[in-house]
């Protein structure tokens, strides 16, 4: 039955290595000023930007480019209040449309980029490839490789381990358990060394192997690094302590070897969604309750799999089976428990559960959960009925082959944007597109699109070429077809030449149908269409 577990794991790690979605940012820009797409009559001093939680400057990665192509911040922007600010040389650059973007590291150690245009005088084609650094593919695809061998490295060091402590039959030889936490051990410190190196080029943008010195001492230094090289110090300590599991481990040891598993688990949450969320103390506790039950309940069963089912003799099996399976309810009421409180945080919002990424990866995990659990129940049927040794053996291995998938599903999530962060991003951002016709191509922005009368309508007109398109007259319509809601019209004027300025009213939730048509002539007008979805 070894191939049930193996395929598990070699079938994980192809997954997580496979071409990944962009990463999901987890600090979100709230506001600006200027603001995106707004028209100033003069360059300001200063570009401010407002985030949604605490973010670090990547040095070197954020820029103001005016329309000629040159760079105008004076050096990094500098932290404030609850945001960055950007100081630029002067006040005295060209008119036309300026783009600023930016490069941070959220509160939850996530790199975070992104760009907005504003326009000085009047709106221009942007400065070609001025827009934000985007993350390395490769970068991209190695980091929930790294998470995933932390989780495995936790699972193969916490069980076996424990097992070892209190039910490994004394006549066997303590070596293979023994092998299987010293082989967790490494797993995890694997895991830890290539986040840190990996955390440089998911910083900067760069290529995998593409990192400075200075970049990397950058990582070291940051809250970040230091977390993950305490991590490291407590794996030296916990490699100091195991080869003394050799005998059955007396109270110090149990003791010193529970602080060290508490504070390695600690460095979890530290640098992951928890220690950013609105209520950080709990979730970082619930974290590590979450973890340690984690790597009790599947390391314990893999041990018992791999070890014990196959060399300890029936009346070894009535003895531990039963003590064993009263753990591993604890365990799993722990870890629910757990993720339930952290699920419920971090999703904001009923809602967000099944309308966010976030969500529908915590739905997966509940239903993989589920899975294990049910045929943990078929498992301790068979403890409490002595069932045949193989048979139980075979109900473990899949056991143990679920669990690795759910340890992919953690790696992945932890790489997700929290549901109550998409909220926040949808609000920020609100609805943007650039449509085109024959006679032009009009560039709006909605905001927030939400139900209700006060939704800013703020566009451009530019003829195929590019040049600024003074337009007669606006005509805009809403409609939502699907709830009997016909053709509404909303006010749109021109407000300077080619900018139209307006409000639109949505009535109820849903994908309307925007319909724009324009009048540039006497005899040319033409119509462009587009769907926008509005939330309550």
């Amino acid at each position: 039955m070894a191939w049930w577990v193996l395929a598990a794991v070699v079938g994980v790690a192809a997954a997580l290595a496979a071409p990944a979605r962009p990463a999901s940012a987890h600090a979100v820009l709230t506001g600006s000023s200027p603001g995106p797409g707004a028209v100033v009559p003069a360059l300001p001093a200063q570009i401010r930007l407002t985030f949604n939680e605490p973010v670090r400057v990547v040095p070197g990665r954020s820029q103001v480019v005016a329309p000629d192509g040159k760079r105008l911040n004076a050096g990094d922007p500098q932290p404030a209040h609850d945001g960055l600010t950007i100081r630029l040389r002067g006040t005295d650059g060209p008119t036309g449309t300026y783009v600023v973007s930016y490069r941070v590291i959220s509160g939850d150690s996530h790199p975070v980029s992104g760009s907005f245009t504003f326009s000085v005088g009047a709106p221009s084609a942007p400065a070609a490839g001025a827009g934000p650094a985007g993350t390395d593919p490769i970068v991209r695809a190695a980091v929930p490789i790294a998470k995933y061998a932390g989780y495995l490295g936790l699972v193969l060091l916490i069980g076996p381990a424990v097992f070892l402590a209190l039910w490994y039959p004394r006549r066997l030889p303590r070596r293979p358990p023994l092998r299987l936490a010293r082989a967790g051990l490494v797993t995890v410190a694997a895991g830890t060394v290539a986040g840190l190196w990996l955390q440089a080029p998911a910083a900067s943008g760069a290529a995998l192997l593409d990192v400075s010195p200075a970049e990397l001492r950058e990582v070291l230094l940051s809250p970040y690094g230091l977390t993950l090289l305490g991590r490291l110090l407590v794996l030296a300590v916990v490699a100091a302590l195991l080869p003394r599991l050799h005998r059955r481990p007396g109270r110090r040891l149990g003791a010193a070897l529970t602080v060290a598993a508490a504070a390695g688990l600690l460095t979890w949450p530290l640098t992951g969604h928890p220690v950013a969320s609105p209520h950080a103390a709990l979730l970082v506790a619930a974290d590590v309750v979450h973890l340690g039950a984690m790597g009790l309940w599947i390391g314990g069963l893999l041990s018992l799999w791999a070890l014990v089912l196959r060399r300890a003799d029936p009346r070894e099996l009535r003895l531990i089976l039963p003590s064993w399976s009263r753990w591993a309810m604890v365990c799993v009421y722990w870890l629910v428990a757990a993720g339930l409180v952290q699920a419920l945080v971090q999703s904001g919002s009923l809602a967000a559960v099944t309308g966010t990424a976030y969500g529908r990866l915590i739905l997966a995990k509940v239903g993989l959960v589920a899975g294990v659990l049910a045929v943990a129940a078929w498992s301790r049927r068979l403890v409490r009925r002595h069932g045949p040794p193989g048979r139980l053996r075979r109900s473990v291995g899949v056991e143990a082959a679920i669990a690795a998938v759910v340890l992919a599903a953690s790696a992945v999530l932890v790489q997700t944007g929290p549901g109550r962060t998409a909220e926040v991003r949808a609000a920020a951002e609100g609805f943007a597109a650039t449509l085109t016709s024959p006679l032009y191509a009009v560039q709006f922005a909605v905001y927030p699109a939400v139900v209700g009368e006060y939704n800013s309508f703020h566009a451009f007109v530019f003829t195929p070429e590019g040049k600024a398109l003074p337009v007669v007259e606006w005509t805009v319509t809403a409609a939502l077809p699907e709830r009997g809601i016909e053709p509404m019209d909303n006010p749109v004027f021109t407000v300077t030449g080619n900018q139209g300025l307006g409000n639109l009213t949505f009535p109820l939730p849903g994908q309307w149908h925007l319909s724009i048509t324009l009048r540039i002539s006497d005899f040319d007008q033409a119509t462009v269409t587009t769907r926008i979805p509005v939330r309550r």
